[in-house]
């Protein structure tokens, strides 16, 4: 019976044939590589403990600065950084954040990522 598979954003990655038997790797064609690299990737982190996010800041040595930037914020900001138990990578707070900090995108996911493992 086939199946569409589709990414977070809803593009589709692709059409499968599900069997009993057997992964839909085994389905695909070499002609895509890419196709075939994203689905044997880990999958991205979208959101840490606050404890994993804050050991995370401090190993990369960017907890001072952190708060620093967070003391210039708004109430609203300044209470989420201190009572939050989750950070999500793609709030409006965290990749405003991200942005003061000079980050990529890549980098912000490879510090969920090293998050995430913390």
């Amino acid at each position: 019976m086939p199946f569409v598979s589709r990414s977070d954003d809803g593009t589709i990655d692709g059409v499968f044939e599900q069997l009993q038997e057997g992964t839909a790797e085994e389905f695909l064609s070499d002609d895509n590589p890419e196709l075939v690299a994203r689905l044997n990737a880990p999958p991205k982190v979208s959101s840490v403990s606050a404890r994993q996010f804050r050991l995370m800041l401090r190993r990369a040595g960017l907890l001072d600065l952190v708060k620093a930037w967070v003391a210039q914020q708004d109430g609203e900001t300044q209470d989420a950084f201190e009572y939050s138990g989750t950070f999500v990578k793609d709030s409006p707070m965290m990749s405003a954040g991200f942005k003061a900090m000079g980050f990529t995108p890549q980098q912000i996911d490879e510090f969920f990522t090293a998050a995430a493992s913390l």
